[in-house]
């Protein structure tokens, strides 16, 4: 079978519409963060079932919970594995602003989540590289390595000078 469209995500569900799902099957397509910007792929469910994926062109990216399949009693899934992070929370503004742009001209690709993240403040959370750990470290720049499950799959960072 080939999937040509995500039908929803679990996350953006109102209260109503999850409950309706809740009693329904879930299997699960599991991917590493890199293989979600990946609009023409072939991957197996967690049962087994081979499937194709199609997506026009300018699709959003695959996010954890994407639903790709409604059946009957089985919902078909996207689950993203963790990724291997650094949650980097600067003490304030002004190392903030100099990590922000010591990691920046390196070209690594980053992301800034709220403080009503997982985290409870702010950070910046950059793929683990121990060349940024030992950096963060001669700075003495807070910074948590973690599994995370990324709202965003981090991208290669194209630049030109």
């Amino acid at each position: 079978m080939i999937v040509e469209s995500v039908l929803f995500n679990l996350h953006d569900l109102d209260p109503e519409t999850a409950e309706e799902l809740k009693n329904l099957h879930r299997e699960k397509v599991v991917l590493p963060g890199a293989e979600l910007t990946k609009r023409i792929q072939r991957f197996s469910t967690d049962h087994g079932r081979e499937l194709g994926l199609r997506l026009p062109a300018g699709s959003s990216d695959l996010r954890d919970g994407d639903v790709l399949l409604r059946e009957e009693t089985n919902l078909v899934m996207v689950s993203v594995l963790p990724t291997d992070v650094l949650i980097i929370k600067p003490a304030d503004i002004g190392q903030a602003l100099f990590t922000a742009h010591s990691l920046g001209n390196r070209h690594l690709q980053a992301q800034f989540l709220e403080a009503d993240g997982d985290e409870g403040s702010a950070v910046m959370v950059v793929q683990y590289d121990h060349t940024v750990e030992s950096f963060l470290d001669a700075h003495g720049v807070t910074y948590e390595r973690k599994e995370r499950v990324m709202p965003v799959p981090f991208r290669h960072a194209e630049h030109t000078h």
